[in-house]
Parts: C-alpha cells; structure tokens; sequence
C-alpha cells in the first residue's frame, strides 16, 4: 500500500499530496499527518472521494487509511 508522509506540513499541502496518490493508487492509500487541521481536511476530501477512512492515533501524529 502506498504511504504519504505529510507530516509537518500546512494544509492544503497534505490534501494535494492526497489527491495525487489517490489518483497514481485508486484502490487504497496511507497519509501521516501531525496535526489536527490536516486530519480534518484530508479526512474530509477522502470521505467526498467515495473512501471508507480509518484514522489511528500514533505517539505525536495520526495514520489515515482511505480504502474503497
């Protein structure tokens, strides 16, 4: 599975990175992001994208997974 590290990034950064491995891996990608703003934003853009979303809480950043 293709993973994104947008960790220490400012949004729209991460939703871009999103964006552009949702389209190189339709089925399914990871995004790490480090802050709350990127969860929601990133979360939000997955969900409108058709992805079932599982998010889990790391020591000091969040794993996303989008899964069709």
């Amino acid at each position: 599975m293709k993973q994104i590290d947008a960790r220490g990034v400012s949004c729209p950064q991460p939703v871009l990175m999103t964006k552009k491995g949702l389209n190189e891996n339709p089925d399914g990608i990871d995004v790490f992001v480090d802050n709350v703003t990127a969860k929601g934003n990133v979360q939000r853009f997955m969900k409108n994208s058709g992805y079932k979303v599982n998010i889990k809480e790391e020591n000091d950043y969040y794993v996303m997974s989008a899964r069709k």
